[in-house]
């Protein structure tokens, strides 16, 4: 099995970037996306991106499915992603890529 050390390296440099620039922000997060989507231009990046975590939000579905996990186990990870974008499917590679496989899973490998 790979471990996701790539995935683990981005996750943890992006949220520690992402918690300094929260700091350091002069507005709050809500200010900033509403202010990104008052043009064109910077909405239309700003829809791009939640097109993709749209994409990854299905994606992590389907796996916890495919992996015989509940829809509920994959709830914290589709909340970051809607807050986060990228940290949410970071953290489900992450986690995912420590956890042992299930016994059927297993099996099938």
């Amino acid at each position: 099995m790979h471990r996701p050390y790539l995935a683990l390296l981005a996750l943890l440099v992006f949220s520690g970037y992402t918690l300094f620039t929260l700091f350091q922000a002069e507005q709050s997060l809500l200010q900033f996306g509403l202010q990104l989507l008052s043009r064109p231009d910077t909405a239309q990046v700003v829809i791009d991106l939640y097109l993709m975590a749209l994409l990854a939000s299905a994606w992590m579905l389907q796996d916890a499915r495919h992996r015989g996990r509940s829809i509920a186990s994959v709830l914290p990870y589709l909340l970051l992603t809607a807050i986060f974008v990228s940290i949410g499917p970071l953290l489900y590679i992450v986690v995912q890529g420590w956890r042992r496989p299930s016994p059927a899973r297993a099996q099938k490998h």
